[in-house]
């Protein structure tokens, strides 16, 4: 049974009502990484992993969830929002809270959710649950919320209410994904951009390195303090520069004897990945695969060499998948030290590179490797009941 159908299912069976059926899918980052908090380029696009909603409104002001993945319920009023040490169920809330603050009215309504994205590989499967629930209960109510306040209201319930303080990328791409495009999203200005991606011969593929470094969040901390530790430096002799997007790589090498060689390196490899990205969109505007993917696999050096948030394992995924010349790029998708590694690769060859990959991977680190195979697919949207025979 397709996942649609099956929540579908499961709502009827607890609420006994029809619901309205909404998918909200998850997303990749093709290329700019790192660069979002230092106000740069990033280039998502949303994939056919999501989550699927069935929702219903009631008159009074209860909120009846429950987690098909986890088969698990939770109850809530909206006048009473309380943190749950359950995890899950704050994703959702923090929606509420923050429609709340808004001043939006609703009553309460009945959810059933669940999906196919994998958690904890890095394909946004939050963002899913936040955007998908404020562009539901946007549906529901008609409370004429704009696409890109929508974007805000998720992206505030996971910093405010669930206390992770992400950027905007992933509720973005989320609410604003097309089929058959990449979205550049200007972090800074929040303007965007669509490039085309309509590659029915090459699918996204993700290989889940199957560990996660404890260094994780103290590191990538510790990357943001050394960015803004070169900005410092460069700002005190110009004041117009706020951040790394207003360096040059000739402003960097002017001031490299004046910062330390290390916070240097950092500041490089951001400064060019904002550079790698506008090329990369440059290369799709003409249908140049070759020379996007060649980009892609130097963000992975600049990631593993310069800004050192790579690790053993991701880099030899990488390495593995670079033997096969039908594999047009490779990097590590993410913040770091663990989670996947993303590859552009021909159909043809997805089984004959994921056997190779996987076999010399558990010789070496004696781990088996996740793999998904993944297509750019639409944004958040509503599921007719005609389509939803084939969602």
């Amino acid at each position: 049974m397709k996942l649609s159908n099956k929540i579908e299912k499961k709502f009827k069976e607890i609420f006994q009502v029809d619901p309205v059926i909404i998918r909200s899918p998850g997303r990749v980052n093709l290329i700019g990484e790192h660069t979002d908090y230092n106000y740069g380029f990033v280039l998502p696009a949303a994939i056919d992993m999501a989550i699927y909603f069935a929702i219903s409104s009631r008159s009074d002001n209860l909120c009846k969830l429950f987690a098909s993945d986890m088969n698990e319920s939770f109850e809530f009023a909206i006048d009473k929002i309380i943190y749950s040490e359950k995890g899950w169920p704050n994703y959702l809330m923090g929606v509420v809270d923050q429609l709340k603050k808004g001043g939006y009215r609703f009553s309460g309504f009945n959810c059933v959710f669940g999906g196919d994205i994998p958690i904890g590989a890095g394909l946004s499967s939050s963002a899913a649950v936040e955007a998908g629930l404020a562009f539901a209960l946007n549906h529901l109510y008609n409370l004429e919320i704009d696409k890109l306040s929508l974007v805000k209201i998720a992206q505030k319930a996971e910093n405010e209410f669930v206390g992770v303080n992400c950027g905007i990328m992933d509720q973005y791409i989320n609410i604003f994904g097309e089929r058959g495009k990449v979205l550049r999203i200007d972090c800074r200005s929040l303007e965007i951009e669509y490039f085309p991606f309509d590659y029915n011969n090459i699918s996204i593929v993700l290989f889940n390195s199957n560990v996660s470094h404890s260094l994780a969040s103290s590191e990538y901390n510790q990357r943001r303090k050394e960015c803004s530790a070169g900005v410092e430096i460069i700002k005190s002799e110009i004041p117009q520069i706020e951040s790394l997007r207003d360096v040059s790589i000739g402003l960097l090498e002017e001031f490299k004897n004046k910062i330390e060689p290390v916070v240097y390196q950092r500041c490089k490899y951001v400064v060019e990945e904002d550079l790698r990205l506008l090329k990369a969109c440059d290369a799709l505007k003409i249908h140049d695969l070759k020379t996007f993917g060649s980009l892609m696999s130097q963000t992975h050096e600049g990631l593993s060499k310069d800004y050192e948030v790579s690790c053993e394992e991701l880099d030899y995924l990488v390495e593995l998948t670079k033997e096969n010349p039908k594999v047009y790029g490779s990097r590590m998708m993410g913040g770091g030290f663990g989670g996947c590694t993303i590859s552009l690769i021909e159909n043809d060859v997805i089984e004959e590179v994921s056997k190779h990959v996987m076999e010399k991977y558990k010789q070496k680190f004696n781990l088996d490797v996740n793999i998904y195979v993944t297509k750019i697919s639409s944004g958040t949207n509503i599921i007719s009941i005609k389509e939803n025979a084939t969602a």
